[in-house]
């Protein structure tokens, strides 16, 4: 059985006007790419989109965007146990 879940993760967040600064949204953006990593994103499978709205404020969503098909091992075994094969 597997853990694997395909669905998006995602990570948002709204900022209103006065509250944020380009540096700080850069550092934002670079804090949920990071915790996308440390989860297992490959950096392929991230997106990540800020749009700034009309009254000054900005929304961030940061979307892992996870392959369809988990990677699994060709034959069963423990997570991290070698496999054994006869010869």
């Amino acid at each position: 059985m597997s853990l694997y879940q395909p669905e998006p993760v995602e990570i948002s967040t709204r900022i209103r006007d006065g509250e944020w600064t380009e540096e700080s949204l850069e550092a934002l953006v670079a804090g949920y790419r990071a915790q996308l990593l440390e989860m297992g994103a490959a950096a392929s499978e991230i997106e990540i989109v800020s749009e700034k709205d009309d009254h000054g404020g900005v929304s961030v969503v940061a979307t892992w965007i996870k392959s369809p098909l988990a990677d699994e091992p060709d034959e069963p075994g423990e997570p991290g146990e070698p496999i054994q094969r006869d010869e």
